[in-house]
């Protein structure tokens, strides 16, 4: 692994919008790596709750012979769009805190490149709260606006994100969205989510003169971005796409309280730290389906 080199501008850009875009700071073999893994837990989790959910079968075994992209060619009756209500999330949904039963999430989690950058724009390590794999594949509702800060409730201080792109992330498979200069906002109160757009149910509004912007992301780029950020994204509307992304969320390293949900809370070096638990907060948005029923999600090594 080569030393990880701090570019000055990339503080800058940081300190003043609020998110900072890292290229490259993953490799591809890396990166494939990574894929195939998470494929491989995806499969492993649904088949240990049985050979059907939600009353329709899943067909893990074939899915385990194919790569990935070909279960969605040309064939409706097995087709995952055909499955689980229509919702590909039914299939794909994210995985949550793999760090607590997965060794190579843990090492991703706290990787010395992450480390090196986060000390760089913080100014001393942070703690590690959360892992998320996002699969995102054709067809996926995105993820309405809203601020990570409202879910960790860090104090004092905020939380921070690293999200590395395991696909090619653009507008057309749904790609990440900020908004420029909200990390100076508080935590805003929050509205009804359209679910026909987005899998949680609750969105923040922008305020006046704020607008968001698409962040076009290649495999192994890493965006940071401050909890306060505003930010969320639309649905994948490509036909073949898949939009794939690691994320782990850490707190500053002055925090005291951190809510329930994201303990153990570890240092850098994998060390569980003593933090209190902040009122609130909870998961980085609940999966809702289009009718407004809360959905399953992979979670620490089951499925709920």
């Amino acid at each position: 692994m080569d030393d990880v080199i701090i570019d000055p501008d990339k503080i800058a850009t940081f300190q003043h919008s609020g998110y900072t875009l890292v290229p490259g700071l993953f490799c591809r073999d890396e990166i494939n790596h990574y894929r195939e893994h998470f494929k491989a837990i995806n499969l492993s989790l649904r088949a240990e709750e049985t050979s059907t959910v939600q009353g329709v079968e899943f067909d893990a075994d074939s899915m385990q012979k194919r790569p990935i992209e070909k279960i969605i060619q040309n064939n409706a009756e097995r087709s995952y769009r055909t499955l689980h209500d229509g919702d590909p999330l039914a299939v794909f949904p994210r995985i949550m805190q793999p760090h607590r039963y997965d060794q190579l999430s843990l090492s991703w989690l706290l990787d010395q490149r992450i480390r090196t950058w986060l000390k760089a724009l913080l100014g001393r390590d942070p703690y590690a709260v959360q892992t998320m794999y996002y699969f995102k594949p054709p067809g996926a509702r995105g993820q309405a606006l809203h601020q990570d800060q409202y879910y960790l409730q860090v104090q004092p201080g905020t939380c921070v994100a690293a999200w590395m792109a395991v696909d090619h992330s653009d507008t057309e498979n749904g790609c990440l969205q900020v908004v420029p200069g909200s990390q100076d906002l508080p935590v805003l109160c929050t509205e009804k989510a359209s679910l026909e757009e987005s899998f949680i149910d609750t969105t923040v509004p922008l305020p006046d003169g704020m607008t968001s912007e698409p962040i076009i992301m290649n495999p192994g780029d890493v965006l940071f971005f401050n909890g306060q950020i505003i930010h969320g994204s639309l649905p994948n509307t490509s036909d073949v796409c898949f939009r794939q992304s690691l994320i782990g969320h850490y707190i500053v390293g002055e925090a005291r309280k951190v809510a329930e949900h994201y303990f153990p809370v570890l240092d850098m070096d994998g060390q569980e730290v003593n933090l209190d638990v902040s009122e609130g907060g909870g998961p980085c948005g609940v999966w809702v389906g289009e009718e407004g029923s809360p959905r399953i999600t992979m979670k620490s090594g089951t499925t709920l």
